[in-house]
C-alpha cells in the first residue's frame, strides 16, 4: 500500500495542500503558487483521494481549517517540503537560465526593456528566450521547453494561467509613398483600406492574426469583402512586402515602431477608437512556478500595463 499512494502522491498536490492551509484558503495559495484555484484545488482533491480521507473542513466564506487527519500529513508535507528545498540547495550554485518564450509583439516591443530591468534587479539571473507565433509559444510551454510564455492571445485557458501585462495597438500599415500619403492626410480609415487594397495577412496561428479576426466579426465583416494576396509568417517579412508594394497589412504597433519613425512605412488606425489587444504573460496552469521563474513573473507584473 505504501509503495502505491507513493507512487500516486506527487510534490504538487503537497505544495498545494500545504500552500492552502498556510495561506488559508484556496484563493490565496493560487495567488502564492501563480496556479488557479481551480488547479490548487484539484491537486488538493486528488491528494485526500489518494489518502482515503479528508484534509481540510472546507465552508463557505470562512478559512479552511485542517482535520485531524490533515494536520497529521501537513507535518509530514510540510517536512517533505523542505527536505526537498535544502535537496534542491546542495545543486550548482550558479542557477540554471530561465526559460523564456515570447511572440513578436511583445518579443521587440517589451521584453526588451523588461528583461533589461529584471538582470539589473537580480544580476545573477540568465536566460534563453525562444520566438515565435502565439499558438507555438502555447507549444513549446506545454512541452516544457519554456516555462514563461508572453503571447498576444489567451488561447487555452483551462490549460494556461494568464495575466495581461500590456495593451497593443493593431495598426494598418502601408507603404510611404502615393496614394497613402495623400489618403493618411485625407483622414481615411485604416479599415477602408483594409476592405480596399491588396491584403498580407499573417498566418492563422498568429495572435494578430486572431485578433484582427475577432475585431472584423465584431464590426460585422464578412471575410470575402477582404482582397488577399498573401500570408507571411513573420512580421519582418510582413513589413518588407509591404515596403516593395505588395499589399497593406495589420500588424502590432509594438512591431513596427522602428519603421514608422524612420518613414519607411504609414500607420493608420482601423477606426477612431483603435483597436486594441491584450498582451500576456503565461504558464501552465498545472507546473508551479521555481523560486526563480516567481521572481520574474512579479517584476513583470509589477511592471504591467494591461491590470
Amino acid at each position: 500500500l505504501g509503495g502505491r499512494i507513493m507512487l500516486e502522491i506527487n510534490l504538487k498536490q503537497l505544495e498545494s495542500f500545504v500552500a492552502t492551509v498556510e495561506h488559508s484558503g484556496f484563493t490565496a495559495a493560487a495567488a502564492a503558487l501563480y496556479l488557479t484555484q481551480s488547479t490548487v484545488s484539484a491537486h488538493v482533491s486528488a491528494l485526500e483521494q489518494t489518502l482515503g480521507v479528508p484534509l481540510l473542513v472546507r465552508g463557505a466564506r470562512k478559512p479552511v481549517t485542517l482535520t485531524p487527519e490533515g494536520q497529521n500529513v501537513y507535518v509530514q508535507a510540510r517536512e517533505i517540503l523542505n527536505r526537498c528545498e535544502r535537496l534542491q540547495a546542495l545543486g550548482p550554485a550558479e542557477q540554471p537560465p530561465l526559460r523564456l518564450g515570447a511572440s513578436t509583439a511583445p518579443g521587440q516591443g517589451l521584453l526588451p526593456e523588461l528583461l533589461t530591468g529584471f538582470l539589473q534587479r537580480c544580476p545573477d539571473s540568465r536566460y534563453v528566450l525562444l520566438r515565435g507565433d502565439s499558438a507555438r509559444i502555447h507549444s513549446l510551454m506545454l512541452d516544457s521547453r519554456v516555462h514563461l510564455g508572453f503571447v498576444g492571445a489567451a488561447m487555452d485557458p483551462r490549460r494556461f494561467v494568464y495575466h495581461p501585462i500590456a495593451n497593443d495597438r493593431l495598426v494598418l500599415i502601408a507603404p510611404n509613398r502615393e496614394p497613402y500619403p495623400t489618403l493618411r492626410r485625407q483622414g481615411v480609415s485604416g479599415l477602408t483600406l483594409l476592405t480596399e487594397q491588396p491584403l498580407i495577412r499573417r498566418e492563422p496561428a498568429s495572435g494578430t492574426r486572431q485578433s484582427l479576426e475577432d475585431y472584423l466579426r465584431r464590426s460585422g465583416i464578412a471575410a470575402d469583402r477582404l482582397h488577399p494576396v498573401a500570408e507571411i509568417d513573420t512580421p519582418e517579412d510582413v513589413k518588407a512586402a509591404v515596403q516593395r508594394g505588395l499589399g497593406v497589412a495589420v500588424i502590432s504597433a509594438l512591431a513596427v515602431q522602428e519603421e514608422l519613425a524612420a518613414g519607411k512605412l504609414l500607420s493608420f488606425d482601423l477606426d477612431r477608437s483603435g483597436v486594441f489587444r491584450r498582451i500576456y504573460l503565461a504558464w501552465p496552469a498545472d507546473c508551479p512556478l521555481t523560486a526563480a521563474e516567481r521572481r520574474i513573473a512579479d517584476y513583470v507584473l509589477s511592471h504591467a500595463e494591461g491590470e
